[in-house]
Parts: structure tokens; C-alpha cells; sequence
């Protein structure tokens, strides 16, 4: 009877440990999890220092989405334009950049994220250079757009927000705000050189040193991009869109709509609190302070909301950052004394920071991870479309009215509209929990 209990023979034992040691592939994301900190992959110390230079990166590019919000003075006096005609280099940067963050962050999926960011080094060193020499307003307005813009600054945004979502998971939000936060902390930093060395070195001259620093600094940090990065399954987002009960692009399509309509509210503050300084009497100098301010705040609030995204989910955070942005919006309206638009800046850098990183978590839920540099371009892009159109849009409300009051009422009812989306998607995803 013994025999009928014995371990059975050694050559019928290796499949039973075949199916132990096959169970983990189950679970791709998980597998990928558990060697990210050995094989160097996700979670792993490479992947916080490979983001360390993507901030950094981020961070020094990012110039060329402020260096003009503070040049704007200076550029209107030279060329002799309005305030709506002196906005027009921003709004043709804010397109480019638009249009560059679709093409290099599909550029990014096809060769790596390393190509678009060497690509935005070297056009970043042009740009800057070439538009010093501009001889016009509309010269220098296309020169900004289509090199600082679309192949510069581009590179060094979205491209680097999808690539970082590849190399995180339990702490995708905390690392993608982190990325994003980059153009605030350029948004931080450069405005104040920028502003002084325009008052002793000439708007030109600024903008050939600028050129400089970012070719000497910014291609030798692209080759710690050089890895290629991880492409993991997500469990929470197969790419259907279906989550939601909505089809990929009608899912995309109203991601769009919200990022214009956030945007458009939010450039008011960014794009014309300078000039709305020297309307006041205050001069540049404290405008460029106060957008120091609104963007150090905004780096504090968009590491702050990273962490809240990773608890309550991408949906609610966009929907209070965008209500918390309106309150803050509504602030400007009564209040212009010099002491309380500082306070008033800060406050509104401290609400609207998580608005923009809760889109690209929102994409890496609904879409596939190869698809990831194109889909969170055209969202980012639509903010940055947002931007362009509210900054021109800002400045011809001003010219007819010649305040901004109506200004500040105009992005206020966009803002209303971007709720109104982020509600409605959340709504949808109580009643369909598969986003979860």
C-alpha cells in the first residue's frame, strides 16, 4: 500500500513546477513590476534618475514658452504694434508647439524619445539666435513658432510626459507631475534672468545667450534618454476607450475640447499678468515677479495634486483642479492692487497646477502604451492651443475694451465649459467602474 502513496516517478514531476514558474506571465504589468528595480525598468532607481534629466530638460527647453510672455514689452515698443499685434509671436509659438508636440511625440514612438529631444536641442539653439536678427514683427512671430515652438520646446513636453508614464506604474501620477511640472519650474526660473538681462543687455542679445545655454546643456542630457523605454501592458486601460462607454475619439475628441477650454481660461493670468502690470503702473519687472510667483506655486501644486491623482483617480483631479482654477480666476476680477495680485498669483498657481498632468494619466488609462506619444501630444497640444488662442484672444478684448475685465470674464466661461466636460466624464466613469 505504500507504493500507492509514493512521490510519483521524477520524469511526470517537471510539469507541475512548469506551471509554477509559468503563473506570474499572467500578469505582465506585475512581472514587469516586481524586476523594475533589478533589471533597471519600471519603478526602478533608473527610472528616477532617467526622470531627473527629463525635468531637467523639460525645465531648461521650457524657456520658450516664457522668454516672449516677458519680451512682449519690449517687442511692442521695437516694432511699434498694439497689445493684440505684440501677442502674436506667443500665439504662433503656442501653435507651433501645438502642432511640434503631435509630430515629435509620434516621432518619439517610432525612434525613441532621445531623437525629438536632440531635434529640439539644436533647433532651440538656432531659434533663439536666428530671431535676434528678425527685422519684423511677423519675421520674428513664424521664426518663434516654427523653431522655438514647434521642434524646440515641443520636444520637451509632452514627448517626455508619455515617455515617463512608460517607466511608472503604482506612481504614474506622482512621476507624470513631476515631468510636467518642468515648464513650471522654467516658468519659475527663466523669467526673472530673462527680464533682467532684457533691461541691460537688449531684448536681441538676451535671446543669443538664451540660444547658447540651451544647445551647450540640453543635448548632453538627451543621451540619458538613450534607453529605450519599457512598453508595459496596463491592466486598467487596454486601449479600447470602452471604459468610459465612449469610442477612442470621442474619448479623444472631448479630452481636446477640455484641454482648449482650460487653457484658453488659464493663459489669461500667464500670458498678460506683465502687461497688465505696466497698464497698472507697476512695470514689467513686478509682472515678471508675479509670473514667478504663479509658476512656483504651480510646480508646489502639481507635485501636490501627482500624489492626489494616485489616490482619487485622474477624473476627480481634473475636475477640482479645474474648479479650484475658476475661484482663483474670480479672484483677479474685484482685486488689481499690487500687494494682492502677488497674493492672488500665487493662489492661482497653487489651484491649476494639476489640471494638465490629469490628462495624460487619463490617456495612458484609455489607450494603447505604443500609441502613448501621439495620443497625450494631441491632448497637451490642445492646451497649448488653448493657450495660444486665449493669449491672442486676451489681448483683442483688451484693445476693444482697454481693460481686461472682459478679459478675465471670457476665461472664466471657458473654465465653465472645461467643468462641465470633466463632470460629464466622471459621471460616466461611477457608472462604468471598469475604469477603475
Amino acid at each position: 500500500m505504500a507504493c500507492l502513496v509514493s512521490p510519483p516517478p521524477a520524469h511526470i514531476r517537471p510539469a507541475r513546477a512548469s506551471r509554477h514558474f509559468e503563473e506570474p506571465k499572467l500578469s505582465t504589468q506585475s512581472a514587469t513590476t516586481a524586476r523594475g528595480h533589478t533589471a533597471g525598468g519600471v519603478e526602478s532607481s533608473f527610472a528616477w534618475f532617467r526622470l531627473g534629466a527629463a525635468v531637467a530638460l523639460s525645465t531648461i527647453g521650457g524657456v520658450g514658452m516664457w522668454s516672449i510672455v516677458v519680451a512682449l514689452p519690449a517687442v511692442q515698443a521695437e516694432f511699434g504694434a498694439d497689445r493684440a499685434g505684440a501677442s502674436l509671436p506667443y500665439t504662433c509659438t503656442m501653435i507651433g508647439f501645438a502642432v511640434g508636440s503631435v509630430l515629435m511625440g509620434r516621432l518619439a514612438d517610432r525612434r525613441g524619445i532621445m531623437v525629438p529631444v536632440a531635434i529640439g536641442a539644436v533647433a532651440l539653439g538656432f531659434g533663439y539666435v536666428a530671431t535676434a536678427f528678425a527685422p519684423s514683427l511677423w519675421i520674428f512671430a513664424v521664426l518663434y513658432g516654427a523653431t522655438v515652438g514647434m521642434l524646440g520646446s515641443a520636444a520637451v513636453f509632452s514627448p517626455l510626459v508619455a515617455d515617463t508614464s512608460h517607466w511608472f506604474d503604482r506612481r504614474r501620477g506622482t512621476a507624470v507631475a513631476l515631468c510636467a511640472s518642468g515648464n513650471y519650474f522654467a516658468g519659475t526660473i527663466w523669467p526673472p534672468i530673462v527680464q533682467h538681462f532684457i533691461e541691460t543687455e537688449g531684448w536681441r542679445n538676451t535671446h543669443i545667450g538664451i540660444g547658447v545655454i540651451c544647445f551647450v546643456t540640453m543635448l548632453p542630457l538627451s543621451l540619458a534618454l538613450r534607453r529605450p523605454s519599457p512598453m508595459h501592458d496596463d491592466s486598467a486601460g487596454v486601449g479600447s476607450g470602452t471604459g468610459l462607454g465612449l469610442s477612442p475619439n470621442a474619448l479623444q475628441a472631448l479630452l481636446i475640447l477640455a484641454g482648449i477650454a482650460c487653457c484658453v481660461a488659464m493663459s489669461m493670468p500667464q500670458v498678460h499678468i506683465v502687461a497688465w502690470c505696466v497698464d497698472l503702473g507697476y512695470g514689467a519687472a513686478r509682472g515678471a515677479e508675479m509670473l514667478s510667483l504663479m509658476l512656483g506655486f504651480g510646480v508646489v501644486s502639481r507635485l501636490v495634486f501627482g500624489l492626489v491623482t494616485d489616490r482619487i483617480g485622474a477624473l476627480a483631479t481634473l475636475l477640482l483642479g479645474s474648479t479650484l482654477q475658476a475661484i482663483a480666476l474670480m479672484l483677479y476680477v474685484p482685486f488689481d492692487g499690487l500687494g494682492q495680485l502677488y497674493i492672488i498669483s500665487a493662489v492661482f498657481g497653487l489651484f491649476q497646477g494639476g489640471i494638465v498632468p490629469s490628462y495624460a494619466i487619463i490617456v495612458r488609462q484609455s489607450f494603447p502604451p505604443s500609441e502613448a506619444g501621439t495620443r497625450v501630444g494631441l491632448v497637451l497640444s490642445s492646451t497649448i492651443a488653448g493657450m495660444a488662442l486665449g493669449g491672442w484672444l486676451s489681448g483683442e478684448i483688451h484693445d476693444l475694451t482697454g481693460s481686461y475685465q472682459a478679459a478675465l470674464a471670457n476665461g472664466i466661461a471657458w473654465n465653465l465649459l472645461n467643468m462641465a466636460i470633466a463632470f460629464f466624464l466622471l459621471r460616466r466613469s461611477w457608472a462604468r467602474p471598469a475604469l477603475a
